[in-house]
């Protein structure tokens, strides 16, 4: 197959410029609206004819798109989703020919792998190794699930409205998550700031030639899917209507420019009207084309369906607005309780389970058809889109997320000096999230003295690995900037370990330092002089020292602030008191009651009993995500929580092998059965009853856990 691309466009000023997929500006007014074009007389004489015996995936319309082949190693067989009729739904309108496009069979269960999957591909093409890209969720996880195929490291820019679910999809898949605490439009400025900084590739999303041109097969396939419904001998047929919920506004531009392609083709006989809807909380479309306005005011989004909140559309209002009023469309605003009562409705009566978004156009189809927008026979393509696997947060541990906070909501967007301000303090901040350290120690006790002590002074990411040959694993996972790490360990000790991360080209950068009890010899020394930063020898010096050291290992700090002025600047050869670290070395017992009074009682009994770091949770995964965090040595748990009870809890903590040690003291009023004695039974280190609470006992049993 091959492609007929053969130009690219500027929507702006109609300047024409050379066929080049990378092309993101128009090189006569800087306008960021190209758009592809090709040879469509030539395709015309291949389709449909050509694709009779073409894989079912969105390559088969290879002619229409800037690449012609995928990429194997990358694609997951994306586009090509059923056409389904619902039949149910449509008795239930007394309306024939209701339609839904089931992008929800996609890879990601989204529209935008058809986008993740073209732009991922360009990118991998031109040698593209790190991006970052700017979303509200959907793409998000649809490029983070393709970048993983192609070996590609993504920065994914999330508001923070975005939900949790959301997040980990895309962490799971290996993205780096950035949270953002302002609306999407801040969230893209402040990405293509950090994509600057950081020389780092910025994604333009669909609105870049390969993402506007992969939303066009969607209309490709409901021509070719609706034709093999009405006809015999092949032919395309196009619907009368195309609905869909929008954020920005690009999608259906994809698809209307896929129709309209279509048709200049002569491959069907009219273009469908357009049904564009908003979620009334964020509608800056519907309220320019209320008020007469060709262009749209920008609104800052207060809405829950957090997907669909981008509030100033720009330039694609515009051209949504011309295609609206071509042939008749509409721009609607849906309220969000509307929203939720469509999804029970279209769940209970047609069998599919939808996110918000798509919740969204089934209200505004449900709004058309009432009102008789419409009209009786006028068949009907919904787009549904985007259903989210949710991602257990235990499965991904903590760290797998940076909070980026520019300003208190709206600042950002209305003045102009405290957006540079807040943008440059919340993007040094985000430098510093961003730093990850690999502490390598096959002593526990250790590694976690030297996490805490780093994470007490800084926002760093720090990892763990027992042994040399967990640490190479990691390196290659996490791409550390910088190693501490053990010389005596097991199998591999940590002048191997070093020795291998300077004999391979991609790691050999990593700075080291050294933090070890043994004695060393001279060819010892010698190696470590030239391989690592500094060693530091366990034994006594004040703290603080190394953390100043590698803080200004990694360049995040030119001055003495760290330091009181009193203290000596450490030496290559310096001393650590590895039991001085954190906090006085007080243990941490972490507290998990979803019942605020006994949680009250329980931090009393503790406070009286002794010096420890108390963290509570009132919730089994905000449990996990504690003793995650903070890898505690003691967990006094309820057994009836909310979301999950303390069984199941128990049984998560002791399947990880890095949990598993940690005592844990039951603290219930439930009355136990043998059955559920037995389950607990060498699990756990003791059962004390709520009812009577044994105040005396507690203390004894904390002692001893902890001797």
């Amino acid at each position: 197959m091959s492609s007929y691309f053969n130009k690219v466009v500027c929507l702006e000023c109609h300047h024409e410029m050379e066929a080049d997929h990378q092309i993101v500006t128009c090189t006569r007014c800087g306008s960021g609206w190209v758009d592809a074009r090709y040879d469509y007389e030539k395709v015309a004489k291949l389709w449909p004819s050509a694709l009779l015996y073409r894989p079912h995936t969105l390559w088969r319309y290879a002619e229409l798109l800037p690449m012609s082949e995928p990429d194997p190693e990358i694609s997951l067989g994306e586009g090509y989703t059923s056409l389904v009729r619902l039949y149910q739904y449509e008795r239930l309108f007394h309306h024939e020919g209701i339609y839904i496009k089931d992008e929800r069979q996609g890879p990601t269960s989204s529209f935008k792998d058809r986008q993740a999957a073209l732009a991922v591909t360009a990118m991998k093409r031109i040698g593209i190794t790190e991006c970052v890209l700017a979303s509200t969720g959907n793409a998000g996880a649809a490029y983070a699930a393709y970048c993983a195929r192609a070996g590609i490291k993504l920065w994914l820019f999330l508001t923070s409205l975005v939900p949790a679910e959301k997040m980990r999809e895309a962490a799971l898949y290996g993205a780096e998550v950035v949270k953002v605490s302002g609306t999407y439009d801040e969230t893209k400025q402040v990405a293509a700031e950090f994509a600057r900084r950081k020389g780092i590739h910025l994604d333009k999303g669909a609105r870049a030639v390969p993402g506007k041109e992969s939303m066009k097969t969607l209309a490709f396939e409901i021509a070719e899917q609706l034709g093999l419904e009405r006809y015999a001998d092949g032919r395309f047929a196009s619907p009368d209507w195309y609905i869909q919920a929008v954020s920005g506004g690009i999608g259906p531009l994809g698809v209307w420019k896929g129709f309209n392609e279509l048709l200049e083709m002569g491959l069907i006989d009219k273009m469908p009207k357009l049904g564009i809807v908003q979620s009334a909380g964020c509608a800056p479309m519907v309220k320019a084309m209320n008020a007469g306005k060709e262009t749209a005011d920008p609104v800052i989004p207060k809405t829950l369906i957090t997907v669909l909140a981008t509030g100033d559309p720009g330039f694609s209002y515009v051209q949504l607005r011309a295609a609206v009023l071509s042939n008749g469309g509409s721009m609607i605003a849906i309220e969000d309780g509307e929203t939720f009562q469509a999804m029970r409705k279209v769940a209970s009566k047609a069998g599919l389970s939808v996110e918000p978004a798509t919740a969204v156009a089934f209200a505004g189809l449900e709004k058309m058809l009432n009102n008789g927008t419409i009209r009786e026979g006028e068949s009907v393509v919904l787009n549904c889109s985007g259903h989210t696997f949710p991602a257990e947060s235990h499965i991904l541990g903590d760290q797998y997320v940076f909070n980026l906070k520019i300003s208190e909501a709206g600042e950002v967007s209305t003045v102009n000096d405290r957006q540079e301000d807040g943008l440059s303090a919340a993007l040094a901040h985000l430098d510093e999230q961003v730093t990850t350290i690999l502490i390598v120690d096959d002593t526990h006790n250790d590694r976690r003295l030297i996490r805490r002590l780093l994470q007490r002074y800084k926002s760093y990411r720090v990892f763990e690995a027992q042994s040399g040959a967990e640490a190479l694993q990691a390196v290659q996972e996490r791409k550390p900037d910088l190693i501490v790490t053990d010389l005596t360990m097991p199998e591999m000790d940590g002048l191997m370990l070093i020795e291998h991360l300077k004999s391979n080209p991609e790691t050999a950068n990593i700075p080291v330092v050294v933090v070890s009890a043994k004695t060393l010899t001279e060819p010892d020394r010698e190696f470590l002089a030239a391989n690592s930063e500094s060693v530091w020898t366990k034994g006594g010096f004040d703290t603080r020292q190394l953390v100043d050291h590698v803080v200004r290992t990694l360049g995040h700090l030119s001055d003495d602030s760290m330091i009181p002025p009193t203290l000596p600047r450490p030496s290559k050869q310096s001393e650590i008191a590895v039991e001085e670290i954190l906090n006085d070395g007080l243990p941490t017992i972490v507290v998990i009651d979803d019942n605020l009074r006994d949680l009250r009682l329980t931090r009393r009994l503790l406070q009286t009993a002794g010096d420890y770091h108390i963290i509570e949770a009132t919730s089994g995964r905000d449990g996990l995500k504690a003793v995650y965090e903070h890898r505690p040595e003691m967990i006094l748990l309820d057994l009836m929580l909310p979301d999950m009870d303390g069984f199941t809890l128990v049984e998560k903590l002791k399947a990880d092998s890095e949990l598993a040690a940690i005592p844990i003291i039951v603290m219930s009023a439930k009355e136990l059965t043998s059955e559920e004695l037995r389950l607990l039974d060498s699990k756990i280190h003791a059962i004390l009853t709520k009812s009577p609470l044994d105040r005396n006992r507690i203390p004894h049993i904390i002692k001893d856990v902890l001797a």
